[in-house]
């Protein structure tokens, strides 16, 4: 790695323009005018951090769905559920068709929708009404299952990544377009490093995509996650360091042999690459040209996250380490993100990340991670900002930010600016038990075992405005829990665990997916038993209501949620249907449909991650 501090080109052009570049964001944030389930839409800017409440409708009266043990997709009465983008769907007319045997080679699953969908966005190609019925889907794929995928590390290389498919509303239908902008992004594809680190050589390869964000100027941002399950070794000399056990790194990884194929995964090899992984990655879906570019001034950890929005001008993003333990960040640009965009800068290169400490009287500070504050100096062994930046848990670690239960998504309210953090769960095994153990008892992560999560919420301090009229970055906060599982405030209706994934629509209403893991779903427990299949739910902010709107097959998670400017389609990822349960058994090769068989329910086929479009029929 090398510090390469003047990578400034940006991979949207500045003065892009079009339909869809337009009328995604309004005031810099992610925008929609309103959800199928809520009535007519309500306009609404994001706003920033501190602005005061703005009085939104309650929650339409929709029929909540009943917690669900079944092998399909459940929506309220007076909706539908149409299977639009499933694993193995070939992008192009002419790609090669799935394999129910999946007998498909890694070069064929390239051509091909990937797995484990993830973060979702749609991207509008028309202004007014038409966006609404045609537009870019934009797909994360998170990871494969050795005993669905079939083939090799090649085919599981190809498998991960994001998809971009063009899609149209016809005769009342989603359908996927024969485009020349569709396009596969997997772990093989070329790409750019921007901001402090950079790479030699050429680097390629996009893995593990979760959450998602989109920027004011129309591009698509993918977070690596849990990139440490690709690497491992067989060289019985080599030996883990201290940076190799902070980021997960072991010799058996998580049991994918890719090391055997592709020695840019063996960790004792001269070609390993574990520092080239990790980031945010800033996708043009518009153009099926552009390189994808990870953003390192972001930082390098298994980011759960990548949620944009703006404080007086400055563009703030924020994000999470999403495994238990991990921390919170926010990165804010160093000025106004337009100004920078007018210079030629990106305003992601061009910033500063912080790291969040959160105390248990209610209050919260952001610690700078910037070389030469506080102990990130060259006299502790920090070498410069592209080392505080590859390293960035340990940086930190070394601040005293605060361990948290699995955080997981970031959603900030386009009513009133607090920014929400789902905790998926804790085991007791992280930092956060050794807090509880020290009498820190009320931090959000400090409570020994926590095994259903919780959602908490924040408001950032008022930014003093600077002489060009811009605010100064908040740098405290105050924050309260939203909502806890298990709370007997939460009616059936609305029971859940797990909390993973938040998305709000424009008119302030919370969507909660979840992701409940195999070994708990569906009991053993009172919590899980009632919770039923991993679900998606709609919250109210201000008086907390809950209620169930979609269940999942058996095995799967709900994980990105997006919406059509008129929010009358909601999109909806599920992901890793047929995944080994406690309850149903776990899948093979001699019989995949051992847990679920949706969404295809053929005698022969097996399960597929999917995203499905939800709409109105009534």
């Amino acid at each position: 790695m090398r510090d390469d501090r003047h990578a400034d080109a940006d991979t949207a052009r500045p003065d892009a323009t079009g339909p869809s570049r337009r009328n995604i964001v309004a005031g810099g944030a992610l925008a929609a005018a309103g959800l199928l389930v809520l009535g007519a839409p309500q306009a609404a800017a994001a706003p920033s951090a501190g602005r005061s409440a703005t009085a939104r409708r309650p929650l339409s009266p929709f029929t909540a769905v009943a917690a669900s043990e079944s092998d399909t997709v459940t929506v309220p009465t007076g909706c539908t559920a149409t299977v639009l983008a499933p694993w193995g769907r070939p992008i192009r007319a002419s790609g090669p068709r799935w394999r129910t045997d999946a007998g498909d080679t890694a070069a064929e699953q390239a051509q091909q929708v990937g797995s484990h969908h993830h973060g979702v966005q749609f991207f509008p190609l028309a202004d007014g009404a038409a966006g609404n019925r045609h537009g870019l889907l934009v797909i994360g794929h998170e990871a494969t299952d050795p005993d669905l995928l079939g083939g090799g590390a090649d085919k599981a290389i190809a498998a991960q990544g994001l998809t971009v498919l063009e899609v149209r509303r016809s005769a009342g239908t989603w359908q996927a377009v024969d485009s020349a902008r569709n396009r596969r992004v997997t772990g093989d594809t070329p790409v750019r490093f921007s901001g402090p680190v950079a790479v030699d050589g050429r680097p390629r390869g996009v893995l593990a995509c979760s959450g998602h964000g989109i920027t004011p100027w129309g591009t698509y941002l993918a977070a690596e996650e849990n990139v440490n399950a690709a690497f491992g070794t067989d060289d019985p000399h080599w030996r883990r360091d201290e940076q190799h056990v902070r980021y997960g790194l072991s010799a058996n990884g998580f049991g994918h042999p890719w090391h055997r194929f592709d020695a840019r995964f063996d960790l004792a090899a001269p070609e390993a690459r574990p520092e080239e992984f990790g980031w945010i990655v800033e996708l043009d879906p518009h153009d099926p040209s552009a390189l994808p570019v990870k953003r390192t001034a972001l930082g390098r950890f298994a980011h759960g996250s990548a949620t944009v929005t703006e404080t007086a001008g400055r563009l703030v993003l924020h994000s999470t380490d999403a495994e238990d333990g991990g921390h919170l960040y926010k990165f804010v640009s160093s000025d106004n993100w337009r100004r920078l965009r007018d210079l030629g800068r990106s305003p992601l290169d061009h910033g500063t990340l912080y790291a969040a400490r959160i105390s248990p009287d209610g209050t919260g500070r952001w610690l700078p991670l910037t070389h030469g504050h506080g102990p990130l100096t060259r006299a502790n062994g920090w070498h410069d900002q592209a080392d505080v930046l590859v390293r960035a848990r340990t940086a930190a670690d070394a601040l005293g930010a605060t361990p948290l239960a699995r955080p997981e998504r970031v959603a900030v309210s386009p009513l009133d600016g607090r920014v929400y953090l789902a905790l998926a769960n804790s085991t007791g095994s992280s930092p956060c038990a050794g807090e509880a153990a020290n009498g820190t008892t009320h931090t959000p992560c400090a409570r020994g075992a926590d095994p259903y999560g919780r959602v908490i919420r924040w408001r950032e301090s008022e930014a003093t405005p600077d002489r060009d009229g811009d605010g100064a970055t908040p740098l405290s906060f105050h924050w309260e829990e939203f909502l806890t599982p298990g709370d007997p405030a939460l009616r059936a209706e609305g029971a859940f665990a797990a909390p993973k994934g938040l998305w709000f629509g424009a008119d302030g209403t919370l969507w909660i997916s979840t992701g409940v893991s195999g070994h708990a779903l569906n009991g053993p427990d009172d919590i899980h038993r009632t919770a039923g299949n991993n679900a998606l739910l709609a919250a109210d902010p201000t008086t907390k209501e809950v209620r169930r709107f979609l269940t999942a097959p058996r095995g799967a998670e709900v994980t990105g949620v997006t919406s059509t400017p008129d929010g009358q389609t909601l999109f909806v990822n599920i992901q890793h249907p047929g995944e080994r349960t406690a309850r149903w058994g776990a899948p093979g090769p001699d019989n995949p449909r051992a847990v679920s068989n949706w969404p295809d329910h053929s005698r022969n086929g097996r399960p597929r991650s999917a995203t499905v479009a939800v709409h109105r029929t009534t």
